[in-house]
């Protein structure tokens, strides 16, 4: 297996892949299995990394873990605290594997066979390259995959086919130059749930930076799963969006750029709905049937995020404070 794949590894960087438990805290523990069976189908084998990473933060049943790392003995796991929180956990990857790309993935998406292939050899396309992203969709049938497709957090997939600039990167599906992301780390200390990556990317940019985009780098994400993941989601999407324009806004009057730039207007996010709305129909008709009964969840999602971000705006810490107290109350019950 791996002589056949040496002409794939000639000329790509030392590589290391970095994934975390964190973000099971509110899915499906099974997701992880999917996951690392779609890093095991990779044209390029995990095998070939310096190491796969996992950080467990105790939310993956114990003898699921183990079984994991029975069928895939190249996992190294690492164990932190109960609290480290989700971007956390990928700073703290960065500073312990040693290849000289780092890739990351999330414990609950799915990759295509050549996802990590195209966001390897796109750094030998300029020597100045210093991060890929790819493409996240989120994944689901039936109405409420139909819901989640307009209002959950990843667009369509662009059907873009070479790597090109873009303006942001999801933390699920992204590689970067350990020194460089090491040199510029992604903020911690700053009052989002999700999201920190939208300031990372800013600041990048603002500084000179490129980030690139390889579309054919694809993966497939989770929608919240259950009620209470649902209904938290949402809200705590408003509380980040309120967080996410307030920091920026400042980010930018600083610079003295002009806020109109700022992605996260009204214009932009109608915008990007309807982009959402008919790339979805282009691509999967289907959905059109879905289309009646999906109305009724998008619109609880489209109040949920404007309740999120109407709260935030009189109490700006009370969601994110209140969801990791009731966290912190269900890891005691379930330890």
């Amino acid at each position: 297996m791996e002589d056949l794949q040496a002409p794939l590894m000639q000329n790509i960087p030392s590589f290391s892949i970095v994934l975390e438990t964190e973000n099971l805290a509110n899915a499906n523990p099974r997701d992880l299995a999917k996951s690392l069976n779609s890093l095991a189908n990779q044209d390029i084998s995990p095998k070939l990394a310096n190491e796969v990473l996992l950080l467990e933060s105790g939310d993956t049943p114990p003898e699921l873990l183990q079984q994991l790392c029975e069928q895939y003995p190249w996992i190294k796991v690492h164990h932190t605290n109960i609290k480290t929180s989700y971007y956390e956990a990928k700073m703290l990857g960065a500073e312990l594997v040693t290849g000289e790309i780092i890739v990351y993935s999330d414990s609950d998406c799915i990759y295509q066979k050549d996802w990590l292939r195209n966001l390897l050899t796109s750094f030998n396309q300029e020597d100045d390259i210093q991060i890929v992203a790819g493409e996240t969709v989120t994944r689901g049938n039936g109405p409420y995959g139909t819901a989640m497709a307009l209002t959950y957090i990843f667009p369509q997939y662009s059907d873009k086919k070479s790597l090109a600039k873009t303006s942001q990167y999801f933390l699920n599906n992204v590689a970067f130059r350990r020194d460089f992301l090491l040199k510029h780390p992604i903020p911690l200390d700053i009052p989002l749930y999700r999201g920190n990556c939208v300031i990372h990317a800013y600041h990048l940019l603002e500084q000179g930076y490129t980030i690139w985009q390889h579309p054919q780098a694809k993966a497939n994400h989770a929608p919240p799963s259950g009620i209470s993941h649902f209904f938290w989601r949402f809200l705590l999407m408003g509380h980040d969006y309120y967080w996410q324009k307030s920091l920026l806004k400042t980010a930018i009057s600083t610079s003295g750029k002009s806020y109109s730039t700022l992605m996260l207007d009204t214009k932009s996010k109608l915008q990007a709905f309807w982009e959402r709305f008919s790339g979805m129909l282009i691509k999967q008709p289907i959905n059109l049937l879905y289309l009646p009964f999906a109305i009724p969840i998008v619109i609880t999602s489209l109040i949920l995020i404007l309740v999120g971000y109407l709260i935030t705006l009189f109490q700006p810490n009370y969601l994110l404070n209140t969801y990791q107290v009731m966290q912190g109350e269900d890891l005691v019950l379930s330890t």
